[in-house]
């Protein structure tokens, strides 16, 4: 597919590990801010690892570390969402819906898994879902600007799409084929990006703009 759809990163600021807001927490979880210092060090540098790997796509190893969080602090998004970058920069799309669609069910709030899920169902040519979540993440962050761009970029492609059906059920049609034109000038564009993204396993280009943590009103109990 031809596109440009940006994948939001979790590349977070570890220094903001050291004094997060409250989250909800589950029975068996812990307010973050009640672990000792020398704990939240040691899970921020955790996730600095987590990301290296993913870097060297070590993902695999980069899971095992990412697990080992997530049992620790299992109502904290930050390690899941890697999680979940790390299996979509892997090609595992289904796997990495999954975790994202479970990060969403706790801080749907958080505008960056709704890109991601876009991205990844964009990839599997279902753009009707690509767009819903698009909108979804602009109307959780409306100055979102990644989102705008990929949400531009799903139009063009259904509306390419939709000038294609129309053409080959009249190819008379004089204005349909001039349109598809258009659409692909605006598409071509982005070939040699979606294919260099696509060589190294990866469904887009990466951004490295971190999700803001969740207040504690806004998740899930």
């Amino acid at each position: 597919m031809r596109s440009n759809f940006i994948l939001a990163a979790i590349a977070f600021l570890f220094a903001a590990c050291f004094a997060l807001p409250a989250l909800a927490q589950s029975d068996h979880t812990t307010d973050p801010r009640e672990f000792p210092e020398a704990e939240r060090r040691v899970y921020a540098q955790s996730l600095k690892e987590a990301r290296g790997l993913i870097e060297l796509a070590k993902y695999d190893e980069a899971i095992v570390v990412l697990d080992r969080l997530n049992a620790q602090r299992p109502r904290e998004p930050q390690a899941r969402f890697l999680k979940g970058l790390a299996l979509a920069d892997s090609g595992k799309t289904d796997a990495a819906i999954a975790v994202f669609q479970a990060v969403l069910g706790d801080f749907p709030e958080l505008p960056e898994p709704h890109n991601n899920l876009a991205v990844l169902y964009a990839k599997k040519g279902q753009y009707g879902l690509a767009r819903d979540e698009l909108e979804a993440a602009i109307a959780a962050a409306p100055d979102y600007v990644v989102a705008y761009e990929n949400l531009g970029d799903i139009y063009a492609r259904l509306a390419a799409m939709n000038y294609e059906k129309a053409i080959a059920r009249d190819p008379k049609n004089e204005s349909a084929p001039a349109k598809l034109k258009l659409m692909r000038n605006v598409l071509a564009p982005t070939t040699t990006a979606a294919s260099d993204a696509a060589a190294n396993g990866k469904p887009s280009s990466v951004v490295t703009t971190p999700p803001p943590a969740p207040p504690a009103a806004a998740a899930k109990r």
